[in-house]
């Protein structure tokens, strides 16, 4: 098994990269996807995330309220520490169940947003970084996702520089052109990957 860990900067396009390694045969694992279904309705993890922080953050249809939860923990460290404790080790666990369920040939990847910043890399064979300039960021998060301006620039803040992404990066996907440069790229990514992987078996 060859594991990936693939980050990127808000607005880099990694969920690009997810969708084409995933259409060439990587099995995909992504943790923002699973942090929402670990604390879904009926589950331990909400109602851990309720008995921390209250049931104020739930909605009127039982479920996490994220809105209220994130004005909760955003921009206060101990909240924030607080939540990363209860849906951290549940993502890990479910993480490692759907990398068992793989099977020992395959070439996952995951697909973790705050890779760099939680120093993770160590935990991945390779590290993939979808890089794009913080111009080319900005302008798809205001054009395509509709965010404002200063919203957009906080979150880009808050997360790791664009040098530091890069200098954790074994592999750097250069995702500041048009869709149709990305995908030669990538597929040739994957046949590096693919070699390795069979060298390694």
């Amino acid at each position: 098994m060859l594991r990936l860990g693939l980050t990127g900067g808000i607005g880099a396009g990694k969920s690009e990269v997810s969708r084409l390694l995933t259409s060439y045969g990587a099995v995909l694992i992504d943790s923002d996807r699973i942090a929402r279904e670990v604390v879904e309705p009926g589950t331990p993890g909400l109602a851990a995330v309720v008995a921390e922080f209250g049931p104020e953050v739930l909605a009127p249809d039982g479920g996490l309220d994220r809105p209220r939860l994130g004005a909760i923990v955003f921009g206060d460290p101990d909240r924030l520490r607080a939540l990363n404790a209860i849906v951290h080790p549940l993502v890990r666990a479910r993480s490692a169940e759907l990398e068992t369920a793989a099977g020992p040939d395959s070439i996952v990847v995951h697909d973790v947003p705050l890779l760099v910043e939680n120093g993770m890399e160590a935990l991945y064979d390779l590290v993939i970084v979808v890089d794009a300039a913080p111009e080319t960021q900005l302008d798809r998060l205001v054009r395509l996702r509709g965010m404002a301006e200063s919203e957009a620039r906080k979150r880009m803040a808050a997360q790791a520089t664009r040098e530091r992404r890069r200098a954790a990066a074994d592999v750097v996907i250069d995702n500041d052109g048009p869709l149709e440069q990305l995908e030669p790229q990538v597929r040739r990514v994957w046949q590096t990957l693919r070699d390795r992987a069979a060298t390694a078996s």
